[in-house]
């Protein structure tokens, strides 16, 4: 045998495979790369957490390929924007399944694009991490689907006991989006678990996505005399809301959820949304050094302090990475069975455990909003 015909197999073999166009295995050609899809809102109705989170799983895919990749392999992080549209997020997933290859998804904060996809990961057996996609319904729909955050029940659970064991406040006025899973699904959890402490609901009123004019509900929210409004919407209604509120003499506290993280809910709404209390994964004051330490990093790349949902995406690859890595497979299965064998994950959101339901179990940050800044103000740990 020449030594020609002996180097063939070598060159299929170790980190040399990441820079070669493919080798033949069994017949069919095995990418040079570990191909990873990555479907997103970089333009719509809420880009910045679909630019965002993107942002942090890249950052998350550039450190581990500068560690070496997985498996011998560079990681490719193929990321396709889905206009924050549900359709649009299914049908871009669909190419990278079917056309890119990829061997697992990451992707969507949104949980209307999460429920959208998640049949679809299912169906094909790829698997599918959510980075910040609360709805418990998202990884309901099949053991192919996980999350990388808490979900509302959590978090509509907390923010309740937060108003009215910490607050003191009895009397809530809701104003959620009624097109909106992620709206619908934390107003319920809420409204439930206020209801059960004593507090009393006293309007339950709603808006569409892309509304603009709020003054209709907000002048029935005041005739009601509420304490506070929980207002369990995204970033982009959120300081329209609380202006129009101000404008109606309306000027009792808002209390929200993780929708609300983006430099936007602070640029839109002003001095209308200070003193404002919302639930998120991560506070960028915290003293930790691993927090710091990844702010610093973050701001070095891209010239800002991340949010929680760039936090999320960087924690939901880095998720992935591992479970493969321990998988030692490209094998959606085996990566599957790793996923939801996560435990102690050492996320920058928290210490991150797979439940028995796919859900990342960890604590809740509570923030407020003061000088135009998200401060922190306390942490709930799950029950």
């Amino acid at each position: 045998m020449s030594k020609r015909k002996l180097a063939l197999p070598l060159i299929c073999t170790g980190l040399v495979l990441a820079f070669q166009p493919g080798c033949q295995k069994g017949g069919q050609q095995e990418p040079a790369t570990i191909r990873i899809g990555e479907y997103a809102s970089l333009t719509g109705a809420t880009a910045t957490f679909g630019i965002s989170s993107s942002r942090g799983s890249r950052m998350a895919t550039e450190e581990w390929n500068a560690r070496g990749g997985l498996l011998g392999k560079k990681i490719e992080l193929i990321t396709l924007d889905n206009q924050s549209k549900p359709e649009e997020a299914r049908l871009t997933a669909l190419r990278l399944i079917n056309e890119s290859k990829v061997i697992a998804l990451l992707g969507e904060v949104a949980s209307s694009r999460s429920l959208a996809v998640a049949p679809e990961a299912q169906r094909y057996r790829v698997p599918m991490v959510s980075p910040a996609s609360t709805n418990p319904a998202v990884t309901e729909t099949g053991d192919y689907v996980f999350r990388a955050c808490f979900i509302d029940p959590f978090q509509g659970s907390a923010m309740a006991k937060f108003a009215y064991e910490d607050l003191g406040l009895r009397k809530a006025a809701v104003l959620f989006d009624v097109r909106n899973d992620y709206s619908v699904g934390l107003k319920t959890f809420f409204m439930q678990k206020f209801r059960e402490l004593g507090g009393q609901i006293v309007i339950e009123t709603s808006y569409a996505e892309k509304d603009i004019e709020f003054r209709a509900q907000l002048t029935q929210i005041r005739e009601a005399k509420p304490e506070f409004v929980f207002l369990p919407g995204y970033y982009n209604e959120v300081g329209l809301i609380a202006r129009q509120a101000r404008e109606l003499g309306l000027t009792v506290p808002m209390l929200g959820g993780d929708g609300w993280d983006s430099t936007k809910t602070v640029e839109i709404g002003g001095e209308a949304v200070e003193g404002f209390y919302f639930s998120n994964h991560y506070a960028s004051d915290d003293p930790s050094p691993a927090i710091q330490e990844f702010i610093s990093r973050f701001k070095v790349k891209y010239g800002e302090v991340p949010d929680a949902m760039a936090v999320l995406g960087y924690d939901a690859a880095g998720m992935l990475y591992s479970a493969i890595e321990r998988s030692g497979s490209t094998d959606p299965a085996k990566i599957r069975d790793a996923l939801a064998a996560t435990r102690d994950y050492p996320g920058i959101s928290g210490v991150i455990s797979m439940d028995e339901k796919r859900n990342a179990r960890k604590p809740l940050i509570v923030l407020q909003i003061r000088g135009g800044k998200f401060v922190y103000h306390k942490s709930v740990s799950p029950d």
